[in-house]
This record gives C-alpha cells, structure tokens and sequence, in this order.
C-alpha cells in the first residue's frame, strides 16, 4: 500500500496496520448526507485550481485537466449517473477519487495547500449562502401575498385580542401587516447572517495555514465572498454561521407557528373568521365532515424540530477544543434539515396565504361581542375633559351594565350613557362604532384604513 490513494481510496491508509472495520465505516461516514454539497464543493475546487495554476503552484495542462474532469463529473452528479461510495467516506473524497480517475495526476494535484478541514468549511459556506438567497426570495414572496392580502382588507373588522379576549376593533389588513413586519425582521436577520457566512476559510488548510504561495483573496474573488477568514485556527473551526442561521431560522419558524396558530383558531367553524383553500387541508379516516388545517399545524409542530437543531448545533459546539474535530461532522444534517424545513414551509405559505377565505360578517358579530369600542368612550371622555382614570372607572360602570343586559354601549340611550358623565353628549355615538373606532387610530402604526394603506405602499417600495 503506497502513500498515494489506495485502491479504496483512503487518504491515510498508508499509516495503519489494518482497514477501518465495516461498522465503524458507516458510523463515520457522511457522503450519502453530504453529497448535497457537490456542487459547492466542485465550485471551490475549481477556484483552488485557478488561483494554484496563477500561483505556478500546478500548470496549465494540469488546471484545464481538471476543469475536464469536473465538468464530466457534474454532468454525472446532474444525470443521476454518479456512484457514490461509502468506503471513500464523504463527498470530498468520492469526487477527488473520480476526478483522478479522469484527469490522472492533474486530479492528485488538486488538493495541493488545502485539506479537507478548510474545504469542507468553504462548501457548507457556499452551499448554506445559496439557501439564505433562496430563503430570502421566499420571505419577499410571503410579504407579497400578506400584502395583497392586507390591501383587500384594509377596512374589513376584526376584533383585536389581548389575552385571548376581545379587546379593540382593529382591521384584517391591518392584523396581516403585523405579520409583514414580522417577516421583515426575518429578511434583515438572513441577510445579516449571510455577510458573516461570506467570508472564505480556504487556506487555512488543515489549521495552520499551508506552505504553498496560496493566494486566498484571489479565491475569495472568484467564488464571491466578501472577506477571507483571518485566522486559520478559527477558520476551520468555527461553525457560529451555522447556528448563526439555524437561530435566525427558528425565529422565522416561530412567527411562522404564531400565524399558524391563528389560522387554526379563526378556521374551526367555533369562530368562522376565515377558510382556507382545500389544497391546504385534509379529511378524518372517519369523520366525512371534516376539514383539517394541516399545513398551519404541521408548520407549528415543525418549528419545534427547527428549534431543537439550534440546540443540538449550540450543543455541539460548546465543548470543543480548537481546531477541527470529527465532532464537526454532525453539523450538516440539523443543518440541512432547517433549510429544508424553512424554504419548504415559506413556499407552502406564500401559495397558501393567497388561498385564504376571508369572512368579514362573522369577523364583524364578534367585534360586537366584546365591547370593543370601551377604550374609545374611554378616550372621547377624556377629551371631553375628565382625568383618564375617572374616564376608565365610569366606563367600567356602563359595561357592567351592558353585560347584565346583554347589550353593547352603543345600545344605551344617550341619557342613561349621560349617568356615568355629564359630559357625554350626542356625538358619542360617532366613537361607538367600530368604524369609527377603527378610523380613529390615524397615525402611522395605526390601524385606520388609511394608514394601513400607507403601510402597503411603504412595504411594497420597501420590497422594489
């Protein structure tokens, strides 16, 4: 057995007395996870290769061999024609031993002043920075639709609710432009995160650095990363972009869940608020009758699974010592899963926010039902001049008294009303809708139709 890749390509077989046994190749290995990151993988090889033929470190002949030889293999990964082995342990390997296959000691050449610590470090980056794209197309999208959803019901009713009680009247546009900002937030933190995802650890090689006239920048430049990473230990150590990511993702899980909850709750036929399209639900085995909100529930259970991979990748680092340790290699599956699991939940929810069914009647009866315009008689009589505490104690009055009688305030007559305060009058009646109610709130952040339509307007440009 030579120094060079044996006939099962491993990279250090020359060191060892005997083969690594069956069970523990399985237990190591990563390739039928990681092979995800082929590409990536094969974009940074090839600008390894082009800065080491500009470096004089490989020649020519050497870098065009190469450039040969990935292509045919990416058309193979691409054909669904690539045999991916477990013996050569990971994607690295698979396509180093293929590579040499086709471009002879060109493809031995390749991994001159790099080691598989810094590759592997550079490709989850390129991989994970394309995601962070992805997601961030997918959270315009989902804007765009609460958007067009919003402007449809800028001046539908809808109670609002704090404790889960009627509270205020507020409007459905008004409610889904909460969720606008909410994604917003989301789209700053991704795109955050992906300027420190876009820095370049190759050349770090294996912790130290390489002896070769590697040129890191030229490398960065050519892959479109903003910066290298400056020091070789952390660059092949560090994973924060990784839980970085993993936490701005289960933020955006958890707003995701929070909606969820809502759409379940104003779908169940006890409130009636909204419909959701029938693509987005299912059937009971037994119950003819039902219609269940599974993409909103499912959504809400898979937030925790999103959760506990940030967990699980905070977890895995928080013991280890600096530099590269195998450890590192349960990084990529919760990571995968939480771009899986995101970009599949905001596609789903963009298509099903435009499926949404809103029903503005029974919106309206329950905004009646829970005295929502109390703050608003509130308000008119401190207007009128009354301290806001003795507004609030006199109000309180009038409700005890609608809710013996089973009325609403505006029910009262103007006289009874004018026992709780002289200083009510005939125009009270003008804050005691939940038009009026609503209308009131002029200001930006308020929920007047007028200012939930500037509200679009400033989202959409914000989104141009």
């Amino acid at each position: 057995m030579t120094a060079q890749l044996s006939k099962k390509s491993e990279a250090w077989s020359a060191r060892f007395s005997e083969p690594v046994s069956d069970l523990v190749k399985r237990y190591t290995a990563s390739v039928f996870f990681d092979k995800r990151l082929a590409e990536a993988d094969i974009q940074g090889s090839l600008a390894h290769a082009e800065m080491l033929a500009h470096q004089g470190i490989i020649s020519a002949q050497d870098y065009a061999d190469i450039q040969r030889g990935m292509a045919q293999i990416q058309s193979e990964i691409a054909a669904g024609k690539f045999e991916w082995l477990l013996d050569l342990e990971d994607v690295h390997l698979n396509i180093e031993k293929r590579l040499t296959e086709l471009a002879g000691d060109a493809g031995k050449r390749l991994h001159t002043g790099r080691s598989r610590n810094d590759q592997v470090a550079t490709d989850i980056r390129l991989y994970l920075r394309g995601a962070i794209d992805d997601i961030l197309g997918l959270l315009r999208e989902l804007r765009l639709a609460l958007l067009d959803l919003a402007e449809q019901h800028a001046e539908t009713i809808l109670p609002g609710f704090t404790h889960m009680q009627v509270a205020q009247p507020i409007t459905f546009g008004h409610h889904m432009l909460a969720y606008v900002e909410m994604f917003a937030r989301d789209a700053e933190r991704m795109a955050d995160c992906r300027r420190r995802v876009n820095r370049l650890p190759l050349g770090a090689a294996a912790l130290a650095g390489t002896t070769f006239p590697i040129d890191r920048e030229r490398v960065a430049k050519t892959l479109g990363f903003e910066d290298v990473a400056r020091n070789s230990l952390d660059a092949v150590s560090d994973r924060d972009f990784a839980i970085e990511f993993c936490a701005a993702a289960a933020l955006v899980m958890t707003h995701i869940s929070r909606m969820s909850e809502e759409l379940v709750i104003w779908m169940s036929p006890r409130v009636g608020f909204i419909d959701i399209a029938d693509r987005f639900c299912t059937g009971s085995s037994i119950m003819p009758q039902k219609k269940n909100p599974d993409v909103p529930e499912l959504a809400r259970g898979k937030t925790g699974r999103v959760n506990g991979h940030l967990i699980g990748l905070l977890t895995l680092m928080k013991g280890q010592p600096l530099a590269y340790n195998k450890d590192n290699q349960e990084d990529k599956e919760p990571l995968f899963d939480t771009v899986d699991t995101v970009t599949d939940t905001l596609r789903i929810f963009a298509d099903m926010a435009r499926g949404i069914t809103v029903k503005p009647d029974a919106m309206r009866a329950a905004a009646l039902q829970g005295y929502a315009t109390a703050t608003d008689l509130a308000d008119y009589l401190v207007k009128k001049g009354l301290p806001f505490r003795d507004a609030h104690e006199a109000v309180a009055h009038a409700v005890r008294t609608c809710v013996d009688r089973g009325c609403d305030l505006s029910d009262l007559p103007l006289e009874e009303l004018r026992s709780y305060s002289p200083l009510i009058e005939a125009d009270v009646f003008d804050v005691l809708t939940l038009e009026g109610s609503v209308a009131a709130r002029d200001h930006i952040g308020g929920t007047a139709p007028a200012q939930v339509r500037a509200a679009i307007a400033y989202a959409r440009k914000q989104l141009d």
